[in-house]
C-alpha cells in the first residue's frame, strides 16, 4: 500500500505542468491544483497581493504535494477512513473535490450504511465506511472505485464537452477512465469492447 506521500507525488507526475483548458470548468491548472483552489488558500507566489495566473504557473512540485496532503487528505478526514479507501478517495478528491466524497457516500448508502450524502467526512461517514469494510473487505475499495468510474461516464453524459477526458479520439480509454481503474482490480476493468459500447451513444 502506497503512503500517503508517494500517493501525493504520483497525483503530481501524472498531472503534469501548466495546463489552461478552455473545456475544463477548474481553469489554469498545474500539477493538478486549480488557480481556484490557490485562491481559496490565499497563495500568492508573485507577492502582488493576488492570486492570478502567474501564480499557477509558479507553482513548484513540492508545493503541490504540500497542498494536496494538508488539504486534499488530512483536513478532509479521509485518513481516518479504512485505509483501502486512502489512495482513490484522496486521487479523487484531488480531482473532483467534495464529488469524490459524495460518491462513498452514495456507494455506503446502496451497501445499507446510514449515511447522509453532504460532501463531508464526519463521524457518521467514517463509522460507516468502517462498517462497509468489516462486512466486506476485499471489495469495498473496488466498489468506490467502480462508483468513480461511473460518475466519470455519467459526467461525460451530462456534458458533451468533457467526453474528451473519458474517451480517447480513437475511442479507447480516455484518462478519466484510465485514472479511474488505476484503483480497481484488473479483474473488474472493463474491456475495451465494453468501454466502447458504454459511450457508443456519444456519436
Amino acid at each position: 500500500m502506497p503512503t500517503v506521500d508517494e500517493i501525493a507525488r504520483e497525483i503530481v507526475a501524472r498531472e503534469g505542468g501548466y495546463v489552461n483548458d478552455p473545456d475544463d470548468p477548474g481553469g489554469a491548472t498545474k500539477y493538478g491544483v486549480t488557480i481556484g483552489t490557490l485562491a481559496r488558500l490565499g497563495v500568492d507566489l508573485d507577492g502582488d497581493g493576488r492570486t492570478t495566473l502567474r501564480d499557477v504557473k509558479r507553482l513548484t512540485a513540492e508545493q503541490a504535494r504540500a497542498i494536496f496532503i494538508e488539504h486534499y487528505f488530512k483536513r478532509p478526514r479521509i485518513a481516518e477512513l479504512p485505509v483501502a479507501l486512502h489512495a482513490s478517495v484522496f486521487d479523487m478528491h484531488v480531482n473532483a473535490g467534495a464529488q469524490a466524497v459524495k460518491i462513498l457516500q452514495r456507494l455506503l448508502t446502496r451497501m445499507g450504511q446510514a449515511c447522509t450524502v453532504d460532501g463531508v467526512i464526519g463521524p457518521q461517514t467514517i463509522a460507516a465506511a468502517r462498517a462497509a469494510f468489516e462486512a466486506a473487505p476485499g471489495h469495498l475499495a473496488d466498489a468506490y472505485g467502480i462508483a468513480r468510474r461511473n460518475y466519470y461516464y455519467g459526467l461525460a453524459d451530462a456534458r458533451p464537452s468533457s467526453r474528451k477526458y473519458a474517451r480517447r479520439r480513437d475511442g479507447g480509454k480516455g484518462g478519466w477512465i484510465t485514472r479511474a481503474e488505476e484503483f480497481i482490480s484488473p479483474r473488474y476493468h472493463l474491456t475495451e469492447a465494453e468501454h466502447r459500447a458504454r459511450v457508443a451513444a456519444w456519436g
